[in-house]
């Protein structure tokens, strides 16, 4: 079992499988993450990294966050050609999220 199959996973089943470890308290009032964090630790599966295909992906989430805040002065200015060019970049990034998303 890979860090992916324990988050498809359903929290019933995660609820099941934390119950088996009695030093792991508290089940019933975590939540998915926190329990798939845990399970992980236990059965010695390492935790992906953000980094994906070669990319950093924090980073580019947050460059697409100031384009977002850039295409709305420039929709309130009016300014059709720099309009034009922050959509193209903002469609650039997500083009190379999906991208690194499909190949992992």
């Amino acid at each position: 079992m890979d860090y992916h199959e324990l988050e498809r996973t359903k929290v019933t089943e995660l609820r099941e499988m934390a119950e088996k470890y009695p030093d792991i308290s508290g089940v019933s009032g975590k939540g998915k993450e926190e329990l798939v964090d845990l399970l992980a630790e236990k059965l010695g599966i390492e935790k992906p990294h953000l980094v994906a295909g070669g990319i950093d992906k924090r980073a580019i989430k947050t460059k697409i966050r100031e384009l977002k805040a850039e295409r709305d002065r420039v929709l309130e200015a009016k300014d059709a050609p720099q309009l034009k060019r922050v959509r193209r970049k903002l469609h650039r990034l997500r083009h190379q999220l999906r991208t690194a998303a499909k190949t992992h």
